[in-house]
């Protein structure tokens, strides 16, 4: 496994999802991931985004959900995924 892989998936592990920005910048900073790699991280970071969409929401991922809203641009891929845990924890779904 490479550095970029590695970094990759333990931030997708702490907080829950990952931005194509995150990906730009890791890959970046610590260099290009195997086709395999890119298979697995884009499989994982779907699986909690489906996981997401049709489950509880807990208050982890509704709390690292709203940093993410102060910070992202409106309407980035990132902050629609982000409003989305937030109005499904705010429904009390």
């Amino acid at each position: 496994m490479t550095t970029t892989f590695d970094h990759l998936k333990a931030k997708l592990e702490a907080e829950g999802t990952l931005s194509n920005t995150d990906i730009e910048q890791a890959v970046a900073e610590f260099g290009p991931m195997t086709p395999e790699e890119l298979t697995t991280l884009e499989a994982e970071r779907l699986k909690r985004t489906r996981d997401l969409a049709g489950g509880a929401v807990t208050l982890e991922q509704y709390l690292q959900a709203a940093k993410v809203l102060d910070t992202a641009p409106e309407g980035s891929e990132e902050y629609q995924r982000a409003l989305k845990i937030v109005e499904t924890y705010e429904q009390g779904q």
